[in-house]
């Protein structure tokens, strides 16, 4: 429901602060003018426990890519039929079509063709189960539940290119976790794009949550420094830490990204808990490259691949995985809040064969 946020004065004598803190700006912390009772214990006991995802939810938001690998799918598993070389080389372009990567598909394909040989399948139908199978263990391979802290708060650092959808993801987050009782806070640390902290402002306002931000061209680790008092002072359970949107290739950016972490990382030990890398489902093959270089700076540990509904070529979510070695732990599927599911290799699978 929105609100209309309300100022709250900091005390004017701030401690020293850390590498990346000294900003001579007020934060503005703004919050619900009418704050809800906190959380009951059996509320948040679901918190970060793994969700299941709904499988109905998930066919719907791949519906373009179930839709492009229907007529594909329909000639190759078609009922009590024979497994032939044709068949599979058809099911290789089809994989690698749907962006599930050239390297990826060669090794998910050369195991098909050894239990082949090996008359381990010899139908269709076999084929489809045996592909199933190898597919969830691909994307199995690493926990994919979502990583907190013993003691509140999780902080959970997000970054992302311009354009990525990472301000929406962010506000799907903050849904996430608020609709399982959480306390959830905001840190606006995104200052130079223009509009940046206005739009996690509004975001904040209809979700009902807390926000921390500063005037635009702030320092950025300094509302981190700041974000992670409020948190403190606040009981927060969740601090959900924006980022400025940069490429891949700036290194300056890089480098300060790397920087927030540090700041965070000082104030909280073991912070940042998850580091949340938001790609671009649509750009395919552009956002593995992406990814490794983000990898390299901020030591991320998972991804939010977003506007899966909008691309038809949703087999990206296994060449993520499988060249990055990072796991996928939430997608989005629609522009809503409440469009996000927790990602569940099962329910992925199935859906796209559904």
């Amino acid at each position: 429901m929105p609100f209309w946020g309300r100022k709250k004065k900091q005390d004017s004598t701030p401690a020293a602060r850390p590498e990346s803190a000294p900003d001579s700006r007020q934060p503005t912390i703004e919050g619900p003018s009418s704050p809800a009772p906190p959380p009951s214990p059996a509320e948040k006991k679901g918190l970060f426990a793994r969700m299941a995802s709904s499988l109905g939810r998930i066919k719907d938001g791949l519906a373009k890519t179930r839709g492009f690998l229907a007529a594909g799918f329909g000639s190759i598993f078609s009922i009590r039929g024979k497994i032939d070389q044709a068949k599979l080389d058809q099911l290789e372009e089809l994989m690698i079509t749907a962006d599930m990567g050239i390297d990826t598909v060669t090794k998910l394909l050369d195991r098909v063709r050894a239990a082949w040989r090996n008359r381990e399948i010899e139908t269709t139908d076999q084929l489809q189960d045996f592909l199933k199978a190898q597919l969830k263990a691909l994307l199995t391979q690493q926990d994919v539940g979502i990583g907190h802290a013993e003691k509140p708060p999780t902080v959970i650092l997000v970054a992302g290119v311009n354009g990525s959808g990472k301000t929406t993801s962010i506000a799907k987050l903050a849904n996430h976790f608020r609709d399982r009782g959480g306390r959830v806070l905001l840190c606006a640390s995104d200052t130079y794009r223009a509009a940046a902290v206005e739009q996690l402002t509004i975001w904040a306002e209809r979700l009902g949550v807390d926000i921390v931000r500063h005037q635009r061209g702030g320092d950025p680790g300094a509302v981190a420094y700041d974000a992670c008092d409020a948190a403190l002072a606040r009981g927060a359970d969740v601090l959900i830490v924006d980022t400025a949107g940069r490429l891949h290739t700036q290194q300056n950016l890089m480098r300060e990204l790397e920087k927030i972490r540090r700041v965070i990382e000082k104030k909280i030990p073991g912070a940042p808990h998850e580091v949340i890398l938001v790609l671009d489902a649509t750009t395919g093959q552009n956002a593995i490259a992406q990814a490794k270089q983000f990898r390299e700076a901020i030591k991320v540990t998972g991804i939010f691949l977003a506007k899966l509904d909008g691309t038809a070529k949703g087999g990206i979510v296994v060449a993520v995985k499988d060249q990055l070695g990072i796991p996928v732990k939430f997608i989005g599927l629609g522009e809503k809040p409440a469009d996000i599911q927790p990602f569940d290799p099962d329910a992925f699978v199935e859906a796209l064969f559904a």
